[in-house]
């Protein structure tokens, strides 16, 4: 099955010259949400992974059901503020301006093996953002995973520059 014909092109959107990948006719699609969780867990399920990490808020989407299907914890990167617990933060450029994510100081240790998942993958800054958390809980990262690519965006490029390994379902 091609998920691609599933993730509907917006142009001009959030602003002119944009082309927006909209992937809720995926998700509202049974047959293609289940193509892209299996093929997410066909990927990992020999990789003896403990958490599976998603990045706020479209990554969840993919996250949670790849952690139910592998049998693994779920990990989140929240924006500031939301996440109760004492946590490691970490800032990072965007093109507009700064962000940040954080994630709980105990919600991953040394003996942990995970994998990041974003539904997308553009100039890389949220993702590197992302790598950096899980180094600060010294966990081991295997691979970040993608649903969509754009590949006229550096983000591919940030991470192969930075050693870490990457796996996208689809490229735009």
């Amino acid at each position: 099955m091609s998920i691609e014909h599933l993730i509907r092109v917006i142009p001009d959107y959030p602003k002119p010259g944009i082309l927006f990948r909209d992937i809720t006719p995926l998700l509202a699609d049974a047959d293609g949400f289940r193509e892209v969780i299996d093929r997410l867990a066909e990927r990992y399920q020999d990789k003896q992974l403990t958490h599976v990490v998603g990045i706020e808020a479209r990554g969840f989407i993919f996250a949670t059901a790849l952690a139910y299907k592998l049998g693994v914890g779920f990990v989140p990167l929240r924006k500031p503020g939301k996440l109760p617990s004492a946590t490691y933060r970490y800032s990072y450029q965007l093109e507009y301006g700064e962000d940040s994510l954080e994630i709980h100081q105990d919600a991953l240790s040394v003996h942990d093996r995970v994998v990041i998942i974003d539904d997308l993958l553009a100039t890389g800054g949220t993702v590197l953002a992302a790598v950096e958390l899980i180094a600060q809980t010294q966990a081991r990262l295997l691979e970040c995973a993608f649903l969509v690519q754009l590949d006229d965006l550096s983000g591919v490029q940030r991470l192969a520059d930075a050693n870490i390994p990457s796996y996208t379902l689809c490229r735009f």
